[in-house]
């Protein structure tokens, strides 16, 4: 099972609202994943559909708890290479659909014409919990989750334009930063920073999906910041490395060509130092002088030595 059924499963679990919280979540799935359909005889009837059963027993019992509706689930086989198979909640006439679209503002009627409704009404989100359900409802409906231990993404996708700023709008509330995008011919409203993930999981009531996100997600960063650390090490051991042969190299250039007799004492003694000791650390170095010297007074001999040689290279040249 993906992060996100997980997620949906979860939040099908509780199933305790009132009628107008019921409205909320029901609105927003039935936006989200529904289609109106006219028959004969201007016979209208509704289906949200959905690969998730949980979901599908989830607005069954809302419909019926709150609106005395007895829907009926269809079950078929997805078109989809997968062939998982598909659920349609199917709410007919004779079952009183058109009274429910119009409760959960899903219908509309202009100059006898029927449509979707995709406003979101201030009576639908009147408060604060309301509007909670319904992102949650948004999200049982068009909404996913990218599996943490690959990336940070967690999207609604919409059928409407005005409809999916609406939904942004209602989701930035929080304190979130959703943006919209339109994506062939949907607009998918997107949050991909991992801390507000987490904030929204907390929004729709996934709790248990939210903790197991949080550890994902801290065990990312330690995995990152051990990388970062072991990268840092490595960077300056190489660092390291290629100074000291740098300098050895040096060393025995002055030695063939002049001596190292010829240099002064405090440069003679770190350069017979350095070549007994590669492989020492330059605090390491300045410890076994007499008397000891400094990490950065270690390296500024070095240094004058490295140049003493580049000085005979240009000679010999």
């Amino acid at each position: 099972m993906s992060f996100s059924s997980g997620v949906k499963n979860e939040i099908c679990r509780t199933s305790d609202f009132s009628k107008s919280e019921s409205i909320a979540i029901l609105s927003a799935v039935m936006k989200a994943s529904g289609t109106l359909s006219l028959g004969g005889n201007k016979q209208v009837s509704f289906n949200v559909v959905t690969e998730n059963p949980a979901i599908a027993r989830f607005i069954f019992k809302l419909l019926k708890d709150h609106f005395n509706i007895h829907t009926k689930i269809l079950v078929k086989r997805s078109n989809s290479l997968k062939k998982n198979n598909v659920y349609v909640v199917h709410i007919s006439e004779d079952m009183g659909v058109r009274d429910l679209l119009r409760e959960v503002s899903v219908l509309k009627e202009t100059e006898g014409i029927i449509a979707l409704d995709y406003s979101i009404p201030k009576k639908i989100i009147e408060n604060e919990e309301c509007k909670k359900l319904y992102i949650r409802g948004a999200f049982l409906g068009g909404g996913s989750i990218s599996n943490p231990e690959k990336t940070y993404h967690l999207e609604f996708v919409t059928h409407n334009e005005a409809y999916s700023k609406d939904l942004s709008s209602i989701i930035n509330k929080f304190g979130l930063n959703s943006k919209v995008i339109q994506r062939k011919s949907s607009f998918v409203v997107y949050i991909k920073e991992g801390e507000q993930i987490v904030d929204l999981l907390n929004i729709i009531g996934a709790h248990g999906s939210l903790l197991e996100f949080e550890n994902v997600r801290i065990m990312k960063e330690m995995r990152n910041n051990v990388n970062r650390l072991v990268n840092c090490e490595t960077a300056n051991l190489s660092k390291t490395v290629n100074a000291a042969v740098r300098q050895v190299e040096s060393i025995k250039l002055i030695q063939s060509e002049i001596g190292l007799s010829r240099l002064p004492k405090n440069l003679r003694d770190i350069a017979e130092l350095r070549v007994s000791y590669p492989d020492e650390t330059l605090k390491e170095l300045g410890q076994m002088l007499n008397p000891p010297v400094g990490k950065s007074g270690v390296n500024h001999r070095l240094r004058r030595i490295e140049k003493i040689a580049e000085e005979l290279k240009k000679e010999v040249r």
